[in-house]
């Protein structure tokens, strides 16, 4: 357990910042989402939907919740069942800590996430911890569609905003782009 310790903390302490000129920053207690450059400048804000599991961090598949912490872009699906979907690297190394502290995932689990981030590569997804966690739209939209998302949390875990909305943001993200999410 030191020796995973010690890699987090070494990894972690070591880390380049994101080279992609915008920042996403997703705030669950008031449903936004705004898109900074690394300076901090705003760009633009919008209103998004997010776990239906609540305030707490994702611990686990099927808890509903999105997690906290800080992440980056790992791909894109333009075929969705969502319209467009902006992956993000869940598990990263903080939920693969706790996952393993917590005896969700073991030793060689911890390790595959380790590797994956430390190469800027997808987390494996089929753990305890669940995955497939991104960014969003809300698919076919219809009235009834809308009015849930303008007014509950309705999500399995990810961030969701407006199909246009989701276009909108398309052109300040790229792989690598950090994504931190916050209560």
């Amino acid at each position: 357990m030191i020796f995973f310790i010690f890699m987090c903390a070494i990894f972690l302490s070591s880390s380049a910042s994101s080279s992609t000129p915008y920042v996403i920053k997703v705030d669950k207690s008031d449903s936004t989402l705004r898109v900074e450059t690394n300076s901090g400048e705003k760009i633009k804000t919008f209103s998004v939907a997010t776990g239906r599991g609540g305030k707490g961090d994702k611990k686990e598949i099927g808890d509903k919740k999105t997690p906290v912490g800080t992440y980056y872009v790992t791909g894109f699906n333009e075929k969705s069942k969502f319209d467009y979907f902006i992956r993000i690297n869940y598990p990263n190394l903080k939920d693969a800590y706790y996952g393993y502290k917590s005896r969700k995932i073991n030793r060689n689990e911890f390790k595959n996430i380790f590797n994956a981030v430390r190469d800027g590569k997808q987390p494996p997804q089929n753990t305890k911890l669940g995955g497939a966690i991104g960014i969003h739209g809300i698919g076919k939209e219809t009235t009834k569609k809308l009015l849930i998302h303008r007014n509950i949390d309705w999500t399995e875990g990810c961030v969701a905003l407006r199909n246009f909305e989701v276009k909108e943001l398309k052109p300040f993200v790229t792989l690598g782009t950090k994504v931190i999410i916050s209560d």
